[in-house]
């Protein structure tokens, strides 16, 4: 049923109503599981022992994604995320459980072994752009000379100032500063769809993500970029970004939108030169447009 409806324009809201549905049957199953069976020491020294074989499926997935074109920071990233065993796994083992192919215990040892393999998980995602960055030499070893279409270097010949992150602050800011200086402003987006959007209006927008190692070397090496605007959708990610300047030992002026106060500290010390406050400033520019306005209507 779900796949026929797959194609109705109302399925994404369809998905995002049931939603709640599928978390309540998801913790009902997991619970199932729990009580299915009893924890011995045994079951939990099988489970543990079999956590770390997931590193050997970490290490297919990078040799086969890097076969496959991808670069290796991507390659590593898509690793990380696969990084644990598959809860589908579970659902598999219950099955056999309840059709006594299985022993109860063996589906008690993959619930421990999945819950194990989640836990190593977590902490590595977290730190993925420093495992990539610190050991970019090993990863670079695994990739292919090959690369896919869109690993073209990225030109933006001509360009003075670069906006990254063309969400609808960095549309914002692209619009004032093409009115101000022209054609000499680029913007550039990690998200494929938005940047097509922006093509199709007519502005000069490229597929990237500033917080990628190796974007930079993707970009043309002789350009002449002197601003750069990070309108990024988290600090984490403009602090990726402000890293990645510091790396490449940028020397151009570098502007950053923060959300909160305490940003502004975080951003400041990571080498922004202007730091604008979204919140701030657009209280003061809503007062500012309401004063004018209340001028406007008693002239």
């Amino acid at each position: 049923m779900g796949l026929l409806i797959s194609t109705h324009p109302k399925s994404m809201e369809m998905a995002k109503t049931m939603l709640g549905f599928k978390d309540l049957f998801l913790v009902g199953f997991f619970l199932s599981i729990g009580m299915s069976g009893n924890l011995s020491v045994e079951v939990i020294s099988i489970g543990l022992l079999l956590s770390p074989f997931i590193l050997i499926k970490s290490a297919l997935f990078y040799g086969l994604m890097t076969r496959f074109k991808l670069r290796a920071r991507t390659s590593l990233l898509a690793t990380l995320n696969l990084t644990n065993y598959s809860e589908f796994g579970l659902i598999v083992a219950a099955l056999g459980v309840s059709n006594g192919w299985l022993q109860a215990e063996w589906l008690m040892v993959i619930a421990v072994a999945l819950s194990a393999s989640f836990i190593i998980a977590s902490p590595i995602n977290n730190m993925d752009d420093k495992l990539y960055s610190n050991f970019r030499e090993i990863w670079i070893r695994f990739q292919i000379p090959e690369r896919l279409p869109e690993d073209t270097v990225l030109n933006i010949s001509g360009s003075t100032i670069a906006i990254f992150g063309m969400g609808r602050v960095g549309s914002g800011a692209y619009e004032k500063m093409r009115e101000l200086y022209g054609d000499t402003v680029v913007g550039i987006d990690f998200n494929e769809d938005r940047v097509v959007k922006h093509q199709q209006i007519g502005r000069k927008v490229l597929h990237g993500d500033p917080s990628d190692a190796d974007f930079w070397e993707k970009m043309d090496n002789e350009h002449n970029i002197e601003l750069v605007m990070l309108t990024l959708p988290n600090l984490d990610a403009n602090l990726d970004a402000l890293n990645q300047l510091k790396e490449i030992k940028f020397d151009g002026r570098i502007a950053a939108t923060a959300r909160f106060p305490d940003d502004v500290k975080y951003l400041r010390r990571a080498g922004a030169n202007a730091i604008f406050n979204i919140y701030n400033e657009a209280g003061a520019g809503f007062a500012e447009h309401v004063h004018e306005q209340s001028k406007l209507n008693k002239t």
